[in-house]
């Protein structure tokens, strides 16, 4: 049972929020610049993800890439890392404090301290109509932590479960760096939820998901700020309406297509450089 409310309950209650990381002063992506790139650059590889399993891909710095739904309504859970250095990665803790529990485009995916720079930048995002819906509900979260076998164990009372987005995205890695799947998970953190509908209750504050708006032909469209080795993994739990870290949703493929800019697009783009800070920490 909860406590007898004090007597100022209502005062403590209403007093307003503060934003914690005021956004005024991050350095704003040039949108204009990398859609014209976009616009005019050639799709030079793709990459098909199957259903409950997860693949890598490379971008290089100053190319884009594009994460298409195809055939039916996927979510998807995007893992990036530097390609020279795995140490750095998609930081999507401190992505939520800048950006918000869900991304769309103008935000960056940010790395992992000692880093924090941008490693890429959403440049379009044609779900970006849903905004929120009636239960508080949004697309592209970095909230959720992914689906995992450690988790599926403990509420299955030990079942063992070996396509969960946190397991594709290992194998996935392993395969690609050569790595052991224990080496590579390590590696493996946080990620994007692509085209994932979620939210918290107002009554429990639990997570939730739900069917997600995707259909085929939606995409997310990004732009590499940094050299970038990614994996995504074509989630067990397919639209996300039921379940998860089952093989009783539909589901269905995703695919990422790279693309190399014209000649000249990026006039005047620069790579962002690692963080300023000197990592002394008053010592």
């Amino acid at each position: 049972m909860p406590r007898p409310a004090p007597a100022d309950a209502e005062a403590r209650r209403a007093v307003a929020p503060v934003i914690a990381y005021p956004d005024d002063s991050l350095p704003a992506p040039d949108l204009p610049l990398y859609r014209a790139a976009m616009a005019g650059a050639r799709k030079v590889d793709e990459v098909r993800i199957p259903p409950r399993e997860g693949r890598c891909f490379r971008v290089p710095r100053g190319h884009l890439f594009r994460i298409l739904s195809v055939e039916g309504p996927q979510v998807g859970d995007l893992n990036l890392w530097n390609a020279a250095d795995l140490s750095e990665r998609f930081y999507s803790g401190k992505t939520r404090a800048l950006h918000g529990t869900h991304l769309t485009a103008g935000d960056r995916m940010w790395s992992a301290f000692p880093h924090l720079r941008p490693m890429a930048t959403i440049v379009e995002d044609t779900l970006d109509w849903y905004g929120t819906d009636a239960y508080g509900g949004r697309v592209h979260d970095v909230i959720g932590t992914r689906c995992d076998p450690y988790t599926h164990a403990l509420l299955s009372e030990g079942d063992a479960y070996h396509h969960c987005c946190h397991s594709n995205l290992t194998r996935a890695l392993a395969a690609e760096t050569g790595l052991s799947p224990a080496e590579a998970e390590g590696h493996v953190h946080d990620v994007l939820n692509v085209f994932m509908c979620t939210g918290f209750t107002r009554e429990t504050g639990q997570y939730f998901m739900k069917a997600s708006p995707v259909r085929p032909g939606d995409h997310l469209d990004f732009f590499a700020e940094i050299d970038l080795l990614g994996a995504l993994s074509a989630c067990p739990g397919g639209d996300c309406s039921a379940e998860h870290s089952s093989d009783a949703a539909a589901c269905h493929p995703l695919v990422v297509q790279i693309f190399e800019p014209a000649d000249g697009a990026l006039a005047g783009w620069t790579p962002p450089e690692r963080n300023a800070y000197d990592r002394s920490h008053g010592a």
